[in-house]
């Protein structure tokens, strides 16, 4: 059971962090279509800017060893983007599976990687 639930967490945070590399990289250098969908969701360009950095240092705190607060805060932080870009696409009437599809593929991946995170990468409750 261990060495399943570390192949799930390690293929889940691989992914997300590939997601989240990715994307953060196109709206740090505003990427035209990256800069299409946030003006047609009615987000100002400057916002994408703050996101992307926000999700590479993101990754970072994932993937680093210890630092366990800044973790469980990287994953808040990336469940309330991703839920928040879906919830925005729904919004603007964007049903299509381009939309729709990366929220949601990136909130599971948040999900299995937190829920199956190592102990060592938990902040443990003294209560």
């Amino acid at each position: 059971m261990e060495r399943r639930n570390k192949i799930i967490y390690w293929v889940a945070t691989a992914l997300l962090s590939f997601g989240m590399l990715a994307s953060g990289t196109q709206q740090i250098i505003q990427n035209k279509e990256m800069a299409d969908m946030i003006t047609h969701l009615g987000y100002p360009l400057y916002f994408i800017r703050i996101i992307g950095v926000w999700k590479i240092l993101g990754v970072v705190a994932i993937l680093m060893p210890k630092f366990k607060l800044v973790k469980e805060w990287a994953y808040a932080g990336f469940f309330f983007t991703m839920t928040g870009a879906l919830v925005s696409h729904l919004a603007c009437g964007d049903y299509g599976i381009k939309e729709m599809a990366g929220p949601i593929m990136q909130t599971l991946f948040i999900i299995l990687s937190w829920y199956f995170r190592p102990s060592d990468r938990k902040i443990v409750s003294v209560n």
